[in-house]
């Protein structure tokens, strides 16, 4: 089920990667947003699902991209991101 919460750590997730511009590990994620391995890794498997992230399956850990149809595949996640980023005082 699909909640309408935004976390902080989503949000630190979703700007990485698509600051980043390329593909990236969950390892990457981690470190670049101070979170935990796992949390990187759940978090970019949701925005995956939700058509946010390109995944690619590739040897030896996955990587993820922001998709080029991310606007069109699920405006509302990120109309969501944007307003939790100016909440939570996270800059662009």
């Amino acid at each position: 089920m699909e909640t309408n919460e935004v976390s902080i750590h989503q949000v630190k997730i979703y700007d990485f990667v698509r600051v980043h511009g390329g593909w990236v590990t969950t390892k990457d994620i981690a470190s670049g947003c101070a979170v935990a391995r796992r949390t990187a890794h759940a978090h970019a498997h949701k925005f995956v699902h939700l058509g946010i992230f390109d995944q690619a399956e590739v040897f030896p850990e996955h990587r993820y991209r922001l998709s080029s149809q991310a606007q069109n595949r699920n405006k509302a996640i990120i109309l969501r991101l944007d307003a939790a980023r100016e909440i939570f005082g996270l800059t662009a």
